[in-house]
C-alpha cells in the first residue's frame, strides 16, 4: 500500500480540486465565451490570467482546444497561436511541478512490467517521445500526469512539450480561423 500512497494523494488532490469548482461554479465560467472576453477585455493582464486558467483548466480536465479556439477567435490565429503555445507551455509546466510534488515518480515504482517497459522506453529517448506524445495528444491532462510521475526530468518534458506543441496548434489555429471566417465569429 505505502507504493500507492502518493499516487492516491495525487488522486484525492485531483478529485479535491475539481470538486471545489464544480461546486463554486468556477468550472461553468471556464467556457469559450468567457476565455474569448477575458482576452478582449483585459488585453496585458488577460494574457496572464488566460494562462493561469490554462493551467487550472488542464488541471481539472477541461480541454485546451478551447482556450485554443478562444485565443484565435479573440486574437488571430497568429497571436491567438502564439498566445496559446506560450499559455499551454506554461500549463504544462505547472501541471508538470505540481503533480511531480504531490506523486514523484510514483508510476516508476509500479510492479507492472508493461509500466516499467514504456517508461524504460520513455527514458531511452525523452525528448523525441515527450515531442510525438505532444503532437498526438497535445496537453491532454492525463498525459501530463502520467508523464510528471514516471521520473522523466524536467528538462527534458520542457524540451519535449516545446518541440511536439507549435505544430498541432497551428493546424487547430487554421482550423478555428476558418471556422471563425465561415461562421462569422471574428
Amino acid at each position: 500500500m505505502y507504493k500507492y500512497r502518493r499516487l492516491l494523494l495525487v488522486a484525492l488532490f485531483l478529485g479535491l480540486l475539481l470538486a471545489a469548482f464544480q461546486l463554486s461554479g468556477l468550472r461553468d465560467n471556464l467556457s469559450l465565451q468567457y476565455l474569448h472576453d477575458t482576452l478582449l477585455a483585459h488585453k496585458g493582464w488577460g494574457l496572464l490570467l488566460f494562462a493561469l486558467l490554462f493551467a487550472v483548466g488542464n488541471l481539472i480536465q477541461i480541454p485546451g482546444w478551447i482556450f485554443l479556439a478562444a485565443a484565435v477567435l479573440a486574437l488571430g490565429r497568429l497571436w491567438g497561436g502564439l498566445t496559446t503555445y506560450l499559455a499551454a507551455t506554461f500549463s504544462c509546466c505547472c501541471t508538470f511541478l505540481l503533480i511531480r510534488l504531490l506523486g514523484g515518480n510514483a508510476l516508476r515504482n509500479l510492479d507492472n512490467r508493461l509500466a516499467q517497459r514504456i517508461i524504460a522506453h520513455l527514458h531511452e529517448r525523452p525528448v523525441t517521445v515527450i515531442a510525438l506524445l505532444r503532437v498526438l495528444f497535445q496537453t491532454v491532462p492525463a498525459l501530463n500526469y502520467a508523464l510528471s510521475l514516471s521520473g522523466v526530468r524536467f528538462r527534458y518534458y520542457l524540451v519535449g512539450t516545446l518541440l511536439g506543441l507549435p505544430l498541432p496548434i497551428a493546424v487547430y489555429c487554421l482550423f478555428f480561423d476558418y471556422l471563425g471566417r465561415v461562421l462569422n465569429l471574428t
